[in-house]
């Protein structure tokens, strides 16, 4: 299948700052991709292009197959948006808002709208005013996905909002994924978005880091607790993403492509023990901010050659 979004050699400047520089990306149908990355990064700058929004200085975005410049309003209308910010008519019921939607979609949108709120436990009586913030950002979703989007579009959709807001978020992002349509999340959640997540693209000041499964990066990515008899560091027989040392035992992040053996490394003068375990992917994204260009440049390369259809819905 077509790609849902693909995002080829884009660069966007607002003045002298730039958002985003050659940013390439792919996101697969039937998938949760996450799109991780602190403050300012160029995560929402990313969406705006997305939905034509904004317009990129060059390279090209296509969604859906649709052209987002030329194409814009046709995205819109196929896409699901939920913003950090729902913009709500405040005076208006839930029904209402919904009855008023429906006037842009085709039937069944406001039958479809009404099951939602219900599922979500959203009075249909209930003003906009009234709600709390956990209730708003229900409706702003249930307006989102009441067209049944291809793709669903969410800007840092629980930040703000109560634990049993935020699960209900998530299980509903695993079930639109399940039935074959497509997610994009930004967020900076990590923990949530670890258990969602089939994708994850990490993005520092407007540069792409890294595009990779959720499972292979569990799956090639270890912190490694060497113990060394003298001060001199190991040597490793991978990538190393970040490293630390307290007196004689050195803490790394490393990433293989292959099954390294790292007993192997116990072998070596001055080591001691070797410990080895499995990061979260809060640990490996922190890993990633936190390295330089420099040292992350080889791993970036080979983690952005992932095959799409490798990673299953």
């Amino acid at each position: 299948m077509n790609p849902v979004i693909e995002i080829s050699r884009v660069t966007k400047r607002f003045g002298s700052h730039t958002a985003l520089s050659d940013v390439s990306l792919t996101v697969p149908t039937g998938t949760v991709f996450a799109l991780l990355g602190e403050n300012g990064a160029g995560k929402t700058t990313t969406i705006k292009l997305l939905l034509g929004l904004e317009e990129a200085d060059c390279g090209s975005l296509r969604v859906l197959g649709l052209d987002c410049r030329r194409e814009a309003e046709e995205i819109r209308r196929r896409v699901g948006y939920v913003p950090e910010q729902p913009a709500l008519y405040d005076w208006m019921t839930a029904s209402e808002i919904g009855w008023f939607t429906a006037g842009f979609y085709p039937e069944p949108y406001e039958q479809e709208y009404r099951k939602l709120l219900e599922r979500f436990r959203v009075p249909l009586g209930r003003k906009i005013s009234q709600m709390s913030k956990g209730m708003r950002a229900k409706v702003s979703l249930s307006l989102s996905l009441a067209h049944q989007p291809e793709l669903l579009i969410l800007d840092e959709p629980t930040s703000g909002l109560d634990t049993l807001v935020r699960r209900e978020f998530l299980e509903s992002m695993v079930d639109i994924a399940a039935a074959g349509r497509t997610v994009l999340l930004s967020s900076h959640q990590i923990g949530e978005v670890e258990r969602v997540a089939d994708i994850v693209a990490i993005v520092r000041e407007g540069e792409l880091l890294v595009v990779e499964s959720l499972d292979t990066l569990k799956c090639q990515i270890r912190e490694l607790t060497i113990t060394m008899s003298g001060s001199r560091p190991p040597e490793l027989p991978c990538d190393t993403l970040s490293r630390r040392q307290r007196g004689r035992q050195w803490q790394f992040l490393v990433r293989t492509l292959q099954n390294t053996d790292f007993d192997d490394l116990s072998k070596q003068p001055e080591v001691v023990a070797v410990e080895t375990r499995t990061p979260s992917l809060e640990e490996i994204f922190v890993a990633y901010m936190q390295s330089d260009k420099r040292e992350g440049s080889n791993v970036e390369e080979e983690s952005r050659n992932y095959d799409p259809a490798e990673v299953q819905p």
